[in-house]
């Protein structure tokens, strides 16, 4: 199991526009037989800040979702709203174990 933490600052005039798209773009990434979960939060102390919780049952299923049709829309359209660019952190998943996912 991969989990990515993607943290992502987003202009504040943009905020909805974004919740928008990450929304829709993690509705679809659901559907990939790979996603194990695809979270979308937001910080409470500050609205403009967001991170996807995306936990992948392996590093290929990280690698197809970036080749899906949705992906890309979803990053081109962010990347307009971005305040500062995202940055990713990646973790093993210790528990619960992958037999449980």
């Amino acid at each position: 199991m991969l989990v990515v933490h993607v943290h992502v600052h987003v202009k504040p005039e943009c905020v909805e526009a974004f919740k928008q798209a990450t929304l829709a773009n993690a509705r679809e990434s659901l559907k990939e037989p790979g996603i194990a979960r695809f979270d979308v939060v937001q910080q409470q102390d500050d609205p403009t800040r967001f991170m996807l919780v995306e936990a992948y049952r392996d590093a290929n299923a990280a690698a197809a979702h970036k080749e899906t049709k949705h992906y890309p829309v979803w990053r081109d359209a962010a990347a307009l709203m971005m305040a500062d660019p995202r940055h990713s952190v990646k973790f093993n998943n210790l528990f619960p174990d992958d037999k449980n996912w």
